[in-house]
């Protein structure tokens, strides 16, 4: 058995030295942080490809599910045809059975004269069962007025025509795409083509299907795509999208939208008319069937820059972005805009007479618009309309009392004309003759300041003037009148001289006129 070593012998058999520990510990430091980034990384990495393959898989479902839904959709379309084209053929039987009883008849189509709604539905039926494409669009175009009922009566009459979307673009084409009428100084009827189109979609719509496909032949959508691009190549023509007229505009959208020819490669074009043109009160609704509702929060905000916050407003309700964009403060800062406006207007110097009447106007304006935005929406709890009421009642009121005539002050003729005799409109211009409108003899009284008339020289005659709708119809006469039952004692046989006057008449101060 061996004798146990000497500690301080064993430090002089392995001398170590500190600093060789002191880089083998940090050696090894530096091992341990590598060895830990190097897990980090390919744990992040395992993380993300199995993320990615979550998604890759979410993406193949949905992918798989959509697939499904297409080719059931297919399936279904390619299933309902023969029921479609069946009921499409049963339709044209019918509509051409009527249309030759009604030519057979001579029914007359009337003067256009119509006392209720049944016969505004019985004379449009009889324009599309004859497919009178001419006739009806110069009876629609004289019913605005009575717009409404034209808007329910369409649909059921258009379903009667042969080829209801043919018949539409025939009739349209007299203003649209180009307006053909010798004289274009007259109405607008941008109106009637956006009402017309707008009822041919329901009777488009695929009785078995709805609205999943569209009955409408490919040589007619084919000439709906070809007036839309000449629209599109005549903007230049109008000026550009800045100077379009708005019911072109509303056109040519809601001709894209009735037909689906609708292109990925013209949103931008889309998205730029429907800003400009977004006071409309359907274009909300025309830009999502546009393929817009991405571009939506972008165009809300360029309405609000562009002040068109109660526009903004709209475009908000209509694609559920309302708590991004909430309504209130919209609409504050629209009324504090017309404000604004209103202001700036009474200040404009190129509005003097007229300014404040201009400036009333379009505060009423902006709060009639507000009032019927918080009323549509339901936002009486965040924004009540009260104090807006009492505003626009205020601005009525005040320019109802505008329009009340001023009260002019009574004058010798209106005073007069309450009981007696009217004096002469002209009589106030003659120098040396007073006339009377008493029944005592006329005197006159002759200034000092004036020579008297030659005696050769008669008194005034009676001229043969008549004085229009102030005086009466007949000419004084220096000679004496008749008394009047229950008149007053006839006027001073004489006056001084009034100082005040240079003709030396009597003051205009009249016994007869203090009743």
């Amino acid at each position: 058995m061996g004798s146990i070593p000497d500690p301080g012998e064993l430090s002089e058999l392995n001398p170590l030295s500190f600093d060789e520990f002191q880089r083998q510990t940090s050696l090894m430091t530096s091992c341990t942080l590598l060895w830990k980034e190097l897990s980090d990384h390919f744990t992040s990495l395992e993380q993300n490809l199995q993320k990615k393959s979550a998604a890759l898989r979410h993406k193949i479902q949905t992918l798989d599910t959509q697939t499904k839904a297409s080719l059931d959709v297919l399936k279904k379309r390619e299933v309902t045809i023969d029921g479609s084209v069946e009921i499409a053929m049963e339709k044209l039987e019918d509509r051409t059975e009527a249309t030759l009883n009604s030519i057979s008849r001579g029914q007359e189509l009337g003067d256009g004269e119509v006392d209720d709604g049944d016969g505004l539905l019985m004379i449009l039926m009889s324009y599309c069962l004859k497919m009178e494409a001419r006739g009806f669009w110069k009876f629609v175009v004289t019913k605005k007025k009575e717009i409404e009922e034209l808007r329910n009566a369409l649909p059921a009459a258009l379903s009667e025509c042969v080829d209801p979307a043919k018949f539409v673009m025939e009739a349209i084409s007299e203003v649209f795409p180009v307006d053909k009428r010798s004289d274009k100084s007259g109405n607008d009827l941008g109106w009637a083509c956006v009402l017309v189109l707008e009822s041919l979609i329901p009777v488009m719509v695929d009785p078995v299907i709805g609205k999943m496909r569209m009955l409408v032949t490919p040589s007619v959508k084919e000439k709906a795509k070809e007036i839309a691009e000449r629209w599109k190549s005549s903007l230049e023509e109008r000026g550009g999208i800045e100077n379009v007229k708005t019911p072109d505009v509303h056109t040519f959208l809601q001709l894209l939208v009735t037909f689906g020819i609708v292109k990925e490669e013209d949103v931008d074009l889309y998205r730029k008319l429907v800003v400009g043109s977004a006071w409309r009160k359907q274009m909300p609704k025309l830009a999502v069937s546009l393929g817009l509702g991405d571009k939506m929060p972008e165009m809300i905000e360029e309405l609000i820059s562009r002040g068109q916050q109660l526009d903004a407003v709209h475009f908000t309700y209509e694609v559920g972005l309302v708590d991004k964009f909430p309504p209130v403060p919209l609409l504050k800062a629209f009324l504090k805009d017309a404000k604004k406006a209103a202001v700036s207007i009474v200040e404009d110097p190129n509005n003097a007479g007229r300014a404040v009447h201009l400036a009333a106007r379009k505060e009423q304006s902006a709060l009639r618009a507000v009032i019927k935005c918080i009323e549509d929406y339901k936002l009486q709890a965040e924004f009540s309309p009260e104090n807006l009421k009492k505003r626009l009642e205020q601005l009525e009121k005040a320019k109802t009392e505008k329009k009340k005539p001023a009260a002019v002050p009574a004058t010798k003729r209106t005073r007069a004309s309450n009981g007696g005799p009217m004096p002469p409109a002209k009589a106030g211009r003659l120098t040396n003759a007073y006339v009377s409108s008493f029944p005592a003899p006329p005197t006159f009284v002759r200034s000092p300041s004036h020579t008297q008339y030659p005696a050769g020289v008669t008194a005034y005659a009676s001229p043969p003037a008549v004085y229009g709708s102030r005086s009466p119809p007949y000419a004084y006469s220096p000679e004496a009148a008749p008394p009047l039952a229950g008149s007053y004692p006839g006027a001073p046989m004489n006056y001084p001289a009034y100082g005040a006057y240079g003709n030396g008449l009597a003051p205009a101060y009249q016994q007869a006129y203090y009743r």
